[in-house]
């Protein structure tokens, strides 16, 4: 249900940005589009449930992948060869994430009801977000953010729908309090996800990806300022080590490699 609101409650929003976009917001798909909508729709099912299964550490490394598959497929197939000091910094920020899930978890963290499959499931999160990467920075090569973002979510929410009827899931919040935290989900849906989509026409799709891993950093370091969490030593260290890997990796980028400027 959640992810259903995530997309359509971005729609208008969506709709108020691309009023000055060239060729409106919505404009003729294009197959690639079509195909991030799907690929991201089954990015949030599978993890949604896959979280239900298994560990939150495990939960929380294993879509972390994606930036690994997201190069490799990169290289496979958009020519996109990575440096020596992208797979540095590549390396230092996954064990970064990982150190920060890992050690989050706790020594009495459990494994989840049905580990083997909450792993499979999550690990098939990283191939759809991945997939979604990949075909966000092909349509980006024509089409603008606010296109691209809102084809993915007239995409994505019916599929998310369908999904939450045929489980059986309260379509509506309980509460007031419900529908404040969708809207702001749906807020930062258009500016986390319309930020990634924004970079895909200026960057490498492999850069683009391994910047994403900054988000257990953020995530940690607000729990820390708004919620008063504290961080262990371990978290902190693995914070670092993902933060200098990202920055390291960027001395892979080079000016004129995808620099599309579309919007």
């Amino acid at each position: 249900m959640v992810g259903f609101w995530r997309l359509a409650l971005a729609l208008p929003l969506l709709a108020l940005l691309g009023a000055r976009t060239k060729g409106g917001p919505v404009g003729r798909p294009s197959p690639v589009m079509l195909a991030a909508g799907v690929f991201y729709a089954l990015d949030l099912v599978f993890w949604h449930f896959g979280i239900r299964y298994t560990s939150i550490a495990n939960a929380t490394v294993l879509p972390n992948l994606t930036p690994v598959l997201v190069a490799v497929a990169a290289w496979l197939f958009l020519r996109e060869r990575p440096t020596p000091a992208f797979l540095v910094g590549l390396s230092a920020a996954l064990a970064g994430a990982a150190a920060m899930s890992l050690a989050g978890a706790g020594p009495r963290a459990t494994p989840g009801a049905n580990p083997r499959l909450g792993d499979a499931l999550c690990l098939a999160t990283a191939v759809w977000y991945g997939l979604y990467f990949l075909c966000v920075r092909q349509a980006r090569a024509t089409r603008s953010t606010v296109q691209v973002m809102t084809w993915t979510s007239l995409v994505g929410a019916p599929a998310l729908l369908a999904m939450a009827l045929a489980l059986g899931e309260d379509l509506l919040p309980a509460a007031a309090a419900g529908w404040w935290a969708l809207a702001g989900l749906a807020i930062a849906h258009v500016a986390g996800q319309g930020a990634i989509a924004w970079a895909l026409g200026r960057l490498p799709a492999s850069t683009a990806a391994l910047v994403v891993l900054i988000q257990p950093v953020a995530a940690a370091a607000l729990a820390w300022c708004v919620f008063g969490e504290t961080l262990t030593p371990w978290q902190a260290t693995g914070g670092a080590l993902a933060l200098a890997g990202v920055a390291f990796a960027q001395t892979r980028w080079r000016p004129g490699v995808g620099d599309l400027d579309r919007g």
